[in-house]
């Protein structure tokens, strides 16, 4: 009766494991896929950021500007006007929360994992920890 006890708990302890490879695997693949999307709209919002910034300068330094109406001014200088309008696009359409997905997803599964005395690298490799003393 106990070896049957003894094998049903290796059994046990086995499925475990192979639960928890399975799950450390589908995690690290649903972070690494996020990473590429991440870095996309980084950048799309990088070089955004540098034609708002370039034609913020030259429509300042632009002295017709303080002579003309402000909807003449946006017209006389599109690479502003549009890019201005097209970052506001981005930010209504959610790209700034797109760009931290990778750093949201770890948070919450470390607050998950927390429970269970494990933790998780920046790739979603498992990190088990020391199980807390019961007083």
């Amino acid at each position: 009766m106990l070896e049957l006890t003894r094998e049903k708990m290796a059994n046990l302890e086995q499925v475990a494991c192979e639960d928890l490879k399975a799950f450390e695997r589908r995690l690290t693949e649903v972070i690494l896929n996020s990473k590429p999307p991440a870095r996309r709209w980084s950048l799309i919002l990088a070089v955004v950021s540098l034609c708002v910034a370039v034609g913020a300068y030259f429509w300042l330094r632009d002295p017709a500007t303080a002579q003309v109406s402000f909807l003449t001014s946006l017209w006389l200088h599109p690479v502003f006007s549009l890019s201005s309008l097209f970052m506001v696009i981005l930010f209504f359409i959610g790209v700034h929360r797109r760009v931290v997905q990778t750093s949201i997803i770890l948070g919450r599964i470390r607050e998950v994992l927390f429970d269970f005395s494990m933790d998780c690298d920046d790739t979603g490799k498992l990190i088990l920890k020391p199980r807390p003393a019961v007083p």
